[in-house]
């Protein structure tokens, strides 16, 4: 299994990790909405429970006043999440309501519920409201009107619905409620003020004022803010399982990415033993030539001193000599390149060094007629001072190598921060075209009929074993600047 396969395979086991994270909170959610629910089914049967207690107690004969019960309904919508509170008959008319009875309806059956955006309503069925076989009423509860305020001068009162007989047909002898004078009063066990009625009307008030069921409209304020505090409460656990298993999927990427880069260096270090071996052992191999080499120089030369040697054999062993001394520079250069570079650091004054490397290629200098300036403030660095002193002659005898007769080159030397110089060679030669300033550091390139290309890679890599850095840069008007930075200060 490759790395893409198990990446997708990672990514795939957290995307459905999150998911059931998800698919959890979204079950955990729906649970607490139905407990919020349930816990108003429950308020709403307690309300019922004591509203029926309350009417138990209130109850006389079977009846209740509906004087006595109104306040009770009325402080039971003010102390709770009540916004109404309707009482029904056998028929689902309302008997007695409290509070705001805009929200009544005629369409739920006992028992069920109806839930809006924010109210919900609860038909509940009213302890005791049942009618005997022999159609009394002494297993119900009624509610009827209260008695008018005057009760011995009244009118003859009579529910919606009703109309007592006039007075002039109580006095011409017609049907009448009102019992007649000497006449023991009908309906005994009535309240008084409906004691006029007659037993018809009497029962039909009764029917229509049987208490049967119960409306509750109750606010949802309180469990609309529960749901949507538990619903920010799992949206916020879902949102960092998402971040959590993003982190775990770039923990895991990058896990492989490290595997990966560790088995590139071991690969890459293996590689790195195998070049320095090979290194060693092409070092070994142009030392061992160059012994053979001088041989062969050597012998070259006596030819060409020999007193009867003809013009001819003295000229072969004159371009024998060149060609050997030119493979033997070739190959100590090389020699130099792949010497492994242990750097001994030590105060080393800069402007000493540079003057004896100055003196070092004074006859180049001189073959020229070149004019060489060191300048600068005399600053110490920490440095291996033979390595140091191997890249300033590079660098000036590439500058020589690059000027023309009567050339100008400069060694200038100056602080970079309170900690850090700068060493510069600067000349004003034909200078480096732009896309040869960073392949200049590389291996066999060389701008020069007569170079080996090694010189200035032996520079970069003695500059990189000190931590430095060098860049080859313009030198205006013409010429160019090879600068070396982070050179560290001595104390």
């Amino acid at each position: 299994m490759n790395s893409k396969t198990r990446s997708g395979w990672v990514a795939g086991l957290l995307l459905g990790a999150w998911l059931l994270v998800v698919g959890w909170q979204a079950e955990e959610h729906e649970r607490v909405v139905q407990a919020a629910k349930s816990d108003l089914r429950i308020q709403s049967r307690e309300i019922a429970s004591t509203i029926s207690a309350v009417t138990r107690a209130l109850r006389f004969r079977g009846t209740v006043v509906q004087d006595r019960l109104d306040p009770v309904l009325t402080n039971l919508v003010k102390s709770s999440d009540l916004i109404s509170i309707t009482l029904l008959n056998t028929n689902g008319d309302p008997v007695l309501s409290a509070g705001n009875t805009n929200y009544f309806t005629r369409e739920l059956p006992a028992g069920s519920e109806l839930w809006a955006s924010n109210y919900v309503i609860f038909v509940q069925p009213f302890e005791g409201a049942s009618v005997s076989s022999e159609g009394g009423t002494n297993n119900a509860t009624i509610v009827l009107p209260g008695p008018p305020p005057d009760f011995t001068n009244r009118p003859p009162f009579a529910p919606a619905g009703f109309a007592p007989a006039s007075n002039g047909a109580a006095m011409a002898g017609e049907s009448s409620n009102r019992p007649a004078p000497g006449e023991r009063p009908r309906g005994r066990g009535r309240p008084p003020w409906l004691r006029w009625m007659s037993e018809t009307e009497y029962n039909t008030l009764i029917a229509n004022h049987e208490l049967h069921g119960l409306i509750f409209t109750m606010s949802t304020d309180k469990y609309q803010a529960i749901c949507l505090h538990d619903l920010w409460l799992r949206c916020v656990i879902s949102f960092f399982a998402g971040i959590s298993a993003l982190g775990a999927g770039l923990v895991w990427r990058n896990l492989g990415h490290t595997a990966d880069l560790q088995i590139r260096l071991v690969r890459a270090s293996e590689l790195n033993s195998h070049l320095k071996e090979l290194s060693l052992a092409a070092a070994g191999l142009a030392h061992e030539t160059r012994n053979p080499l001088n041989i062969i120089r050597g012998q070259a030369q006596m030819m060409s001193r020999l007193p009867d040697a003809p013009p001819e054999l003295r000229e072969k062993s004159r371009i024998i000599v060149d060609e050997t001394d030119k493979v033997t520079a070739q190959l100590t250069e090389f020699i130099n390149y792949s010497r492994p570079r242990e750097v001994r650091r030590t105060r080393v004054a800069l402007m000493e060094v540079a003057g004896e490397v100055v003196r070092t290629l004074g006859l180049d200098i001189q073959e020229k007629s070149l004019q060489v300036e060191v300048g600068g403030e005399a600053l110490s660095v920490e440095a291996d001072e033979q390595l140091l002193r191997q890249v300033l002659f590079n660098l000036v005898l590439n500058a020589i190598q690059a000027v023309n007769v009567n050339g100008k080159i400069q060694i200038v030397a100056r602080r970079d921060g309170p900690s850090e110089a700068v060493l510069e060679v600067r000349d004003d030669g034909s200078g480096v075209p732009p896309e040869n300033r960073r392949e200049i550091f590389k291996p066999y390139f060389t701008t020069h009929q007569k170079g080996t290309g090694l010189g200035l890679a032996v520079v970069q890599q003695i500059v990189l074993a000190h931590g430095w850095e060098i860049a080859c840069l313009s030198n205006e008007p013409r010429g160019a600047v090879f600068r070396m930075t982070h050179l560290k200060l001595a104390a």
